[in-house]
C-alpha cells in the first residue's frame, strides 16, 4: 500500500542538471515543485521584496522588480551577505514549497541548497545530482551567459559537493548526455515508488 504525501528532494551543485531531471519526471506524469520558481513569485510580493531591500540597499529596477544581476554581484562576492540573503529568502521558500507538496500524493521538489540549509530532514528521500566540474562551469557559464571566474564563484558558495557523503540517498551521475540521464533517473524512479 502506497503512502499519502511522500515528499522527494532533488537537489545538487549548481549546473549539474537539476533541472533537466525534473523535466524527466515530470515526462513520467508526477508533480515538481521548484524552490526557484517559487521564489520568482515571492518576488513579486512587495512584502518579501522588502525584507532584501532592507538588507542590501537599492537592489531594485526601475520598473519595481528585483535587480536579480545587481544582488547576485554582491552575494557572490561576499559570504557574509549570502549568509544573509539565505536566512532572509530560504525559509519562506520552503515553508511555501511544503505548502504546495501538501496536496500531492507524491511529490517531487527541487531544492538546490538542501544540505547547506539543513532542510534534508523534511523529506522522505532525497535524490542527489552529481556532476563533473568543468561540465557544471560550462553549463552555468552557457545558461546565465557569465565569465568562468562568475561560474566557480557560484559553485563554490554552495557545499563542496566532491566532498559530501551522499551513502544514504540517491545519486545520480550527470556524466553523459540527456538519454543516459534518462535512463538513470527512471532508474531511481523504479527504487523510490
Amino acid at each position: 500500500m502506497m503512502r499519502n504525501n511522500i515528499k522527494i528532494a532533488i537537489t545538487g551543485g549548481i549546473g549539474c542538471g537539476k533541472t533537466s531531471v525534473c523535466d524527466i519526471i515530470r515526462e513520467r506524469g508526477f508533480s515538481v515543485i521548484s524552490c526557484d520558481d517559487v521564489y520568482s513569485e515571492l518576488l513579486n510580493s512587495r512584502e518579501f521584496l522588502s525584507l532584501i531591500t532592507n538588507e542590501f540597499g537599492n537592489v531594485i529596477k526601475s520598473d519595481g522588480s528585483l535587480d536579480r544581476k545587481k544582488l547576485a554581484e554582491i552575494v557572490f562576492k561576499d559570504r557574509d551577505s549570502k549568509k544573509k540573503l539565505d536566512k532572509i529568502t530560504h525559509p519562506a521558500i520552503m515553508k511555501e514549497v511544503l505548502l504546495r507538496a501538501n496536496a500531492f500524493d507524491i511529490c517531487f521538489c527541487e531544492v538546490p541548497l538542501l544540505f547547506e540549509n539543513g532542510f534534508e530532514g523534511l523529506f522522505d528521500n532525497v535524490i542527489v545530482i552529481l556532476r563533473e566540474k568543468e561540465e557544471r562551469i560550462s553549463s552555468i557559464q552557457k545558461r546565465d551567459k557569465i565569465d568562468r571566474f562568475s561560474a566557480i564563484l557560484r559553485i563554490k558558495s554552495q557545499i563542496n559537493y566532491d566532498k559530501f557523503n551522499f551513502a544514504k540517498y540517491y545519486v545520480i551521475h550527470n556524466d553523459g548526455n540527456l538519454e543516459n540521464l534518462r535512463v538513470k533517473t527512471e532508474e531511481i524512479l523504479k527504487k523510490i515508488i
